[in-house]
């Protein structure tokens, strides 16, 4: 079977793993592998500051909670995503907001999110869908013609690019997830980047137990979202070999296009000529004109063995956030649709042309008999 993803570890993560454990750099509170990896990574990706911690998802927790979203507030959030994206907003006692995507991109599409606007909107939170980046330029001006919070959701987007700019940058705040199938791993783990000194300062007071002095003496009641000294060294390890995967993984795509080109009703991601899109999955939507369903052809190229995942429900579609009072049932029709007719292929990284070849010929096999 060809997995959609694999985490790649080398013998650096080994060195560096090994060497923080060594030093007794275990907890999230200390130590050299910590310090360094919050430093380089906000670096990378053209902010002041990082505060690791344990997920993407608590990442998002943390922002939303550092900018002061509460019970009654609105977030606009993109409506095709992994449900962590809504959870950040929803566990902090708001309500989320989906706004459809786009035909292209299925970025959320930046001509809706003025309707959905209303006295209680306090944020938006951008998803870089599979790797591809939000037209930030566009968001930030609706933004501050608002005067909306950004939050962006980059766990999918390491090292991509807005004219040029990281995501991740744009914003008030980003979050990046470590998770094992993500651009760079830490098994599990996450960070928010930011360049305000003032939220820096409230990510970090939140993130452990809001510790102040007298130490047990809590004014605020934070969390403990902390992230280990010895994922840190496997992130930091990570980090360092970023520029390589990406290359590799803009190669896998390309790779893809070319063999899957021309294939009547399967649609292909697409990178416009603003952005730079790392390709964290090579997602594919399946149209009718392919000439089955996309659950039909995924059960046949798992008899190939290869493996696919489906892209996310609608956050308009989720029973979950259904049930939440003042949640707004908003049409996504995109959105919707993807949902039912999106996969992605086998991602990862070190792929041959041998086996994308044999992806893609299986797909064309499956459809010439159909």
């Amino acid at each position: 079977m060809i997995p959609v993803s694999e985490p790649i570890i080398g013998e650096e993560e080994i060195e560096f793993v090994t060497d923080a454990l060594r030093k007794g750099e275990l907890s999230g509170t200390f130590g050299h592998y910590l310090e360094g990896f919050e430093k380089e990574f906000s670096a990378y990706t053209g902010c002041k500051y990082g505060v690791a911690v344990s997920s993407g998802t608590t990442a998002l927790h943390l922002a939303v909670a550092a900018a002061g979203i509460g019970p009654g507030d609105e977030v606009i959030v993109s409506s095709s995503t992994n449900i962590a994206t809504a959870l950040g907003v929803v566990h902090n006692g708001a309500i989320p907001v989906p706004v459809d995507c786009e035909e292209q991109t299925w970025n959320l599409d930046a001509g809706l999110i003025e309707s959905l606007i209303t006295p209680n909107t306090k944020a938006i939170i951008p998803v870089h869908l599979f790797g591809h980046p939000v037209d930030m330029d566009v968001l930030m001006k609706i933004a501050k013609k608002h005067n909306l919070i950004v939050i962006e959701d980059c766990a999918e987007s390491h090292g991509a690019t807005c004219r040029g700019k990281m995501t991740g940058s744009f914003g008030d705040m980003a979050c990046f997830s470590f998770y094992a199938n993500k651009v760079i791993t830490t098994g599990e783990g996450g960070m928010v980047v930011t360049s305000d000194a003032d939220l820096y300062a409230k990510l970090k007071l939140l993130r452990n137990l809001a510790f102040t002095e007298p130490r047990f003496r809590h004014e605020e009641a934070g969390y403990n979202f902390r992230m280990t000294g010895y994922q840190a060294a496997m992130g930091l390890a990570q980090l360092r070999k970023i520029d390589r995967i990406i290359n590799e993984k803009r190669r896998v795509a390309h790779t893809y296009n070319k063999c899957l080109s021309g294939i009547t009703g399967l649609q292909l991601p697409t990178e416009r000529d603003w952005a730079k899109n790392v390709y964290w999955m090579y997602a594919v939507v399946v149209n009718p004109e392919f000439g089955m369903t996309r659950n039909e052809l995924a059960k046949r190229l798992k008899a190939q063995g290869v493996d696919t995942r489906t892209f996310f429900c609608s956050m308009s579609d989720q029973p979950c956030l259904q049930k939440i009072e003042g949640f707004k049932h908003i049409p996504t029709p995109v959105a919707s649709r993807i949902w039912e007719t999106g996969f992605y292929l086998p991602s990862t990284y070190t792929l041959s042309e041998v086996d994308i070849r044999f992806v893609a010929d299986s797909i064309r096999k499956i459809q010439k008999i159909s």
